[in-house]
Order: C-alpha cells, then structure tokens, then sequence
C-alpha cells in the first residue's frame, strides 16, 4: 500500500550564521512578495538597497549569539526532531518531510522525494499556529506553484491554521508552569507583528479590521482568517487554562521592520510601560512559534530583558516554545490522523 505523506513546513534560518548565509538568507525571505507586499520595484530597491546590506552583518550578530556549533540554529534542531517524532508516531504508513519556506531543506527538495516516493496523498502542514499571507499564504502559494508543472497530482490537503488546538495551547501551559508563573508580575503574549496593511487585506469586506473597536477580541466570520484576530484567540485560550484574570495580561506584537504602522500594541511599548508602573518580573509566551528562534531566545531573552533592567526591571522570562514536546507532537498527529466524533460510525 502506498505512503501517505506529510510535509512540515518552518520559515527558515541561514546555513550559517556567517554575514554571507544570513545575506542570502534574508534576501529570499524579504523578495517573497507576500512578505514585502509593494511593487515589484519597490520591493527590489528597499531590500537590495537598503534592508539586507544594513541589516545581514546586524543580524549575524545575533544568530552568532545563539547558534550552537554541533546544532545549527535552534529553529532547524526543533524543528528536524518534530519531523523525526512525527515520523516515529505516524510509522511505516506514512512518509514525513522536512522543509523551510527559505533556504534549506527546501520545499522542492522536500516534494521531490515525497514524489519519489509515489506517495498517494499529502498533506501540508505550515508549522505556524495562526494564519497569515506572509507565512502559512506563502508556503501554500510556494507549494502549488511546484505541483502545478507535476504531470500527475496526488490529492493534497492544506491546514489553514491550528490558533485554537487544544494540545498545543495545553503544552505552553505545561511549559509556562515550569516557571511559577504567579510569581510573575505580569505576563505578556508577544506575536510576530505585521503591517496593518495585510490585515486589511485579509478582511474582503474591507468594512471591519481596524474600523470596529475591539475587531480583534472575538474571532468570527468575518475576521476568522485575521492573524491579529486569531492571536488574541490563541492568547484567550491560554489564559483561561492557567485562570488568568484579564488585567494579569497583555498582547502585544514583535519584531517591527520599517516605518509603516504594523499590528499594535508593539511588545517594546509595553515592556516600557510595565516598567513605568513598578512591574519588576514579567513572564513572556510566544504562541507565533512552534520552535524557539531568534525572536524568542534573542530578543525575547535578551533585548526585551536588557532593556527592561535598564528601565527598573528584574527579569523578564521566556517561556519556552513547543519544540519537541511529546504533547506537541501528539498535537501534529491528530493534525494528520483526526480521531473520528465520540458517538460515531467506530464505536
């Protein structure tokens, strides 16, 4: 009987954390224009020009800072034993791969050998929990544009987004418990931001995202395919598990890049104004991640937590992304295999 295949999809990291690799990394990612979502033109001239020379030798800084000589960056290592947990879970009838959106394993390499393999199905799993264009839209996109030139097409599913699945937000329950988290002062859920822009993009009857106050508080029809929307909802689901009240927490949103408004409140501003009111330790989720990275260990860890001490803080504590968690792995499964209904055809 023929495999059923699996694809897991992360963003990416360089090869290396050389200037060179990070270059050449951060060119491919910042070209996707689901990423820098201008003209063609425009896009060109802002990261040829401006972007990548100014920021590679910056940001191979910091991968240098957290790449570990026999691992790599911490992002491929959890990511390579998710796919190798998976891959133990499922067993012999399934065939499981790899893939960055940007740089190595790439997704061509990864669909090549689930095609070799004459598996009779995939499914594609884009390792981020909400929705967005520039991430899960793109790989989708990225995943089509391959398997349209195929002469013969196995039947492919697409997950969408997993924001609300309940192992998932059970494993950083379990991993934020690691830290006391009511010792903590307060706790901040800090998503990757976005421009607004591609928020509004989202919104097709362009009449609700940033037009209703609240927009982002409950998710439904109309913004059910909003990140902003479905990180509010991942956050929610969170904290009703640990009994946090509302005023215990706050979301907010990382990792700006330019000078056009993105998704709000900016995680900087808040790590300010916990500081202005005496807050001396925070404990700091990042649900946008399925692995920890850059944007946790590094400027979660280390930016934000710097510059809170500066400002009067104590300490400022990650809590850890799902990486290899048995329970996380356990979630990808059921992604994969789905459990029929209690009460149904198999009781």
């Amino acid at each position: 009987m023929a495999k059923k295949g699996v694809l897991l999809v992360n963003l990416g990291t360089p090869d290396s954390p050389s200037t060179a690799d990070v270059r050449k990394y951060l060119d491919e990612f910042l070209m996707d224009p689901r990423v820098i979502d201008v003209n063609a033109a425009l896009r060109t001239f802002l990261v040829k020009a401006i972007i990548v020379p100014f920021r590679a030798p910056k940001s191979a800084k910091l991968y240098q800072a957290i790449w570990n000589n026999e691992t790599g960056s911490p992002l491929k290592y959890y990511s390579i034993l998710q796919q190798k947990a998976l891959q133990q879970r499922l067993g012999d009838g399934y065939m499981v791969e790899l893939a960055m959106r940007y740089q190595s394993p790439s997704i061509e390499s990864a669909l090549q050998n689930l095609k070799d393999a004459l598996v009779s199905e995939i499914q594609v799993i884009a390792l981020f929990p909400q929705y967005a264009s520039a991430s899960t839209g793109s790989v989708h996109e990225k995943v089509m544009g391959i398997v349209k030139d195929w002469q013969t097409v196995p039947n492919i599913m697409f997950t969408n987004s997993f924001h609300d699945n309940e192992l998932m937000i059970d494993t950083f329950v379990d991993n934020a418990a690691k830290h006391q988290p009511e010792t903590y002062d307060h706790i901040l859920f800090s998503f990757h931001g976005l421009p607004q822009r591609q928020l509004k993009k989202c919104d097709h009857t362009q009449s609700y995202c940033l037009k209703v106050d609240g927009c982002c508080n409950t998710l439904n029809d109309t913004n059910k395919f909003c990140y902003s929307a479905q990180s509010h909802d991942t956050a929610r689901l969170i904290a009703a598990k640990m009994q946090l009240p509302r005023d215990k927490y706050t979301v907010c949103f990382q990792s700006r890049l330019g000078n056009d408004p993105w998704v709000q409140p900016y995680t900087i501003e808040i790590i300010k104004q916990m500081a202005e009111q005496g807050k001396k330790r925070l404990l700091v989720f990042c649900p946008a991640f399925v692995s920890d990275c850059l944007e946790t260990v590094y400027e979660v860890t280390t930016e934000y937590g710097d510059e809170f001490k500066a400002l009067g803080g104590e300490h400022v504590q990650l809590v850890e992304s799902l990486n290899d968690s048995p329970k996380w792995i356990e979630a990808l499964e059921k992604m994969v295999t789905p459990q029929p209904p209690e009460g149904g055809a198999f009781d």
